[in-house]
């Protein structure tokens, strides 16, 4: 049975491994064909967490229908990434799973259905009696002393904690040996805290779960899914840096004609900016990136950021789109971003360790800050970095996640056209 495909053309897909090694027979047709198809303007889309290739060719397919109908007259050439990452089955899509937005916010999953231990053993290679003791652990929910001490190992393990510095975003993050304290302080508090956070994050009055032992492993399911996304992220930054920053270098020899917009979602958001970073210092050809809710630090530009001043390698400006309903971001993403010895609380943590896409880009002289409505009705500037508040269209989903992937907006499709000057 045929899988799903996309729909606009021209289309490339591109694919890369998890150390940033490209499938070279579908980057060498992009780089034959680009010049080949008269491409003025390529779109280059990241997906974010996701757990096999037909859901990201789902999202692209959805996010980019809407490109020809409002550049009709424009020459443009489509690119997604397949990069391997997950995506935990109970974080629901707005607009691919309609009929799950019901009202609400459903219970904490307690365990691992069969899909997500699936993804889990695609994701991570020679893994499955790890993650099949992880899933025991959260069906039994034992009472030992050591059991929360056995779950904590046991996700150390899984996600083969190897700090490296494309896992940081920001300085105050620690050196690159630094392991989140998250995987090493105790496993159980860690778990509480997740579970509180849960909680937060719901903000319903009948949203309140047991306490003792019982809210505890409730957070442990949380805490296996903050613990593989960390892997993610760092994945995301390798990618983008060793896989498509020297990609974008041929491009910029091979078809030096050729304007290129670089879009990513969540940790897409990320492996497109780290691309900057290993991009040639002399080639010109991204003209703009706009980073749709991105699961990295809002300082990551700025002065203290891994990222410091790459924003000048874009020939047109950096936008960053961001809506306070993404609760993966406001709450989540700060506590998962806490690393060891800071002991502050989730809503302390805010400020320091706040995502891109919560609150926009952070702490850069001469940064703009316009609504949805603004950036559409007058455009963004043609250099420079931009925040971009999208709550308005940006808002639907439940927790623990939000409104982080309620993305396939037309209103977003132009602001990234508006961020790439193409002409219509």
């Amino acid at each position: 049975m045929a899988g799903p495909e996309v729909h606009v053309r021209p289309y490339w897909e591109l694919m890369f491994d998890a150390d940033g090694d490209p499938e070279r027979g579908r980057r060498d047709r992009l780089l034959r064909e680009v010049r080949e198809r008269g491409v003025r303007d390529l779109i280059v889309l990241a997906h974010g967490w996701n757990n096999d290739r037909d859901m990201a060719v789902r999202l692209y397919d959805r996010f980019f229908a809407p490109f020809p109908s409002l550049a009709p007259g424009a020459e443009i050439g489509y690119a997604g990434l397949i990069w391997p990452s997950i995506r935990f089955t109970d974080e629901e899509i707005p607009d691919f799973e309609r009929a799950r937005a019901a009202t609400g916010a459903p219970a904490p999953r307690t365990t691992l259905d069969k899909a997500t231990r699936q993804a889990l053993g695609k994701t991570f290679p020679h893994s499955e009696t790890v993650v099949q003791r992880l899933a025991e652990l959260l069906d039994r929910h034992p009472e030992q002393a050591d059991a929360f001490d056995q779950f904590g190992g046991l996700t150390r393990q899984l996600v083969g904690v190897r700090p490296t510095a494309l896992g940081a975003d920001v300085e105050s993050e620690g050196s690159p040996h630094t392991t989140p304290a998250m995987l090493q302080e105790n496993t159980r508090d860690m778990c509480e805290q997740f579970a509180e956070a849960l909680e937060a994050a719901a903000n319903l009055a009948e949203f309140r779960l047991p306490g003792g032992l019982a809210k505890a492993w409730k957070g442990a399911h949380e805490l296996l899914r903050q613990a593989t996304y960390f892997a993610m992220k760092k994945r995301a930054g390798k990618v983008g840096k060793d896989g498509l920053g020297p990609l974008l270098g041929r491009l910029a020899h091979d078809a030096p004609d050729v304007r290129v917009h670089l879009v990513g979602h969540s940790f897409g958001a990320r492996l497109v900016s780290f691309a900057l970073a290993g991009m040639e210092d002399t080639a010109r050809n991204v003209k703009s990136v706009t980073l749709l809710q991105g699961a990295f630090s809002h300082y990551t530009f700025a002065g203290r950021g891994a990222l410091k001043g790459k924003q000048a390698r874009i020939d047109g400006p950096l936008v960053s789109c961001y809506s306070h309903f993404d609760t993966a971001l406001s709450t989540m993403y700060p506590l998962a971003s806490r690393l060891a010895g800071d002991d502050r609380g989730a809503i302390d943590l805010g400020v320091r360790w706040g995502a891109m896409g919560y609150d926009g880009i952070q702490d850069i002289p001469g940064a703009l800050r316009l609504t949805l409505a603004e950036a559409l009705k007058t455009g963004v500037p043609g250099k420079g970095c931009v925040s971009v508040d999208a709550a308005k269209v940006v808002r639907r989903g439940r927790p623990p996640a939000g409104a982080h992937s309620d993305i396939l907006h037309e209103e977003l499709a132009r602001v990234v056209l508006a961020a790439g000057r193409v002409r219509a």
